[in-house]
């Protein structure tokens, strides 16, 4: 099996990647070109092997599947997950519950985002329309929603694997990368119910799904994550998210429809 990155998050994803190959023979690929000819490149490399993709690039991962390379997870989900208009989407689509989402702002003070961010980074609260900033990605804007704290979901295939409860008591991002407090987070009947349908919409294989604890005891989705961190899980779990990770992968080979030594010559 095959471990993809991008050098710099390899470099900040050491310790997770040294626990897949822990558990799994994977061989680690750091790549850069996402160019025509470095995605040509990179189909050459990948020939035949089942690859976890770890970089946030929906069209490469298109590129790479349309030329026959199994990706975990799936080109679809990563360009899901990593534009969080098309999230919410989804979110409408099977109908959970989440924070409005819009291509404008229709209301102040409101959070803005850009589409493509990750862990809390790009992510601001606006007082008045002369403060939308200017990014280099479309954003989007949802109202500011008070709520006790935002919840993660591990999602393992159509397995939930655990979940962490995320606060912060100086800033409206809990995310543990940005200094917010954790605990593990045991899910009701009825969030685990909507955490998998998302996942199965998805047809995911390892994804982070998150939601707000609101005031009054509602859930309400907010993102997705792919590639998602493991950080916080690690800290407050027993289990290890690599093994489990790894072993889902095994089972995907094993049950694989057109693994490589039955294709047609």
């Amino acid at each position: 099996m095959k471990l993809l990155y991008e050098t710099d998050d390899a470099e900040r994803n050491y310790g997770f990647i040294e626990e897949l190959q822990r558990f799994g023979e994977f061989e680690l690929i750091k790549w850069d070109d996402w160019s025509e000819n470095g995605q040509a490149m990179l189909v050459d490399k990948l020939q035949g092997e089942t690859v976890l993709f770890r970089a946030r690039r929906p069209e490469a991962a298109r590129f790479l599947e349309d030329h026959g390379i199994h990706l975990v997870n799936r080109a679809e989900v990563n360009r899901i997950a990593n534009d969080k208009w098309q999230s919410y989407q989804l979110f409408l689509l099977i109908g959970v519950q989440a924070i409005p989402t819009y291509r404008e702002a229709m209301e102040f003070p409101c959070i803005a985002k850009t589409a493509d961010g990750h862990g809390g980074s790009e992510v601001w609260l606006v007082d008045k329309a002369k403060d939308i900033p200017t990014a280099a990605s479309p954003l989007v804007f949802q109202p500011v929603v008070e709520h006790q704290s935002d919840v993660r979901a591990y999602v393992i295939g159509t397995e939930l694997v655990g979940a962490v409860k995320r606060s912060s008591k100086d800033s409206f991002k809990a995310n543990y990368s940005l200094g917010g407090n954790i605990e593990k987070y045991v899910l009701s009947a009825a969030q685990e119910k909507d955490v998998l349908r998302i996942a199965r919409a998805l047809n995911s294989d390892y994804i982070g799904i998150d939601f707000l604890l609101l005031e009054d005891g509602r859930h309400v989705f907010n993102e997705i994550e792919d590639p998602v961190g493991a950080r916080s899980f690690y800290e407050t779990h027993e289990e290890n998210i690599a093994e489990l990770l790894v072993e889902h992968m095994r089972k995907l080979e094993k049950h694989a429809p057109y693994r490589q030594e039955d294709r047609p010559k």
